[in-house]
């Protein structure tokens, strides 16, 4: 699963982790697949796993809108995983999707029991948060 740990280590989420972090995140994660058409992720519901896309794009709607669209090593539902918040946007695939799917209550495990993986997602969720600052607001 080398690709999903190239993955990984590319999202902010994750960019203070070390290689011995990431596999144990990696050790988590599940491949699968995503039909053309589908939503798999609905605004306002709640977040019970994160996605990586691994092959294939999606579109990223809120309150109707297209805001976004997903490509290959694109990262999505990560704040609703870490934070336990409901979903900030929909989700559907454009095309069939390959994705790697983190699933909350693993990771939450994972988290509660390694206060500096915690620390370290932290500050991942945190950077990535202001990155998205800009776009919120607008």
């Amino acid at each position: 699963m080398a690709k999903a740990k190239n993955h990984l280590a590319s999202l902010d989420l994750f960019s203070q982790l070390s290689a011995a972090d990431l596999k144990r995140i990696d050790a988590l994660m599940t491949t699968t697949s995503i039909k053309a058409g589908r939503e798999f992720i609905k605004e306002g519901s709640p977040g019970r796993e994160a996605f990586i896309i691994v092959s294939g794009t999606a579109t990223v709607r809120k309150g109707g809108r297209v805001i976004a669209t997903l490509r290959e090593g694109d990262f999505v539902g990560e704040m609703s995983v870490v934070a336990g918040i409901p979903r900030t946007a929909s989700v559907t695939a454009n095309e069939d999707l390959v994705v790697e799917v983190l699933n909350r209550r693993e990771f939450s495990t994972l988290l509660d029991n390694d206060a500096k993986i915690s620390k370290k997602i932290m500050i991942g969720a945190l950077t990535r948060l202001h990155e998205l600052a800009p776009s919120i607001a607008g």
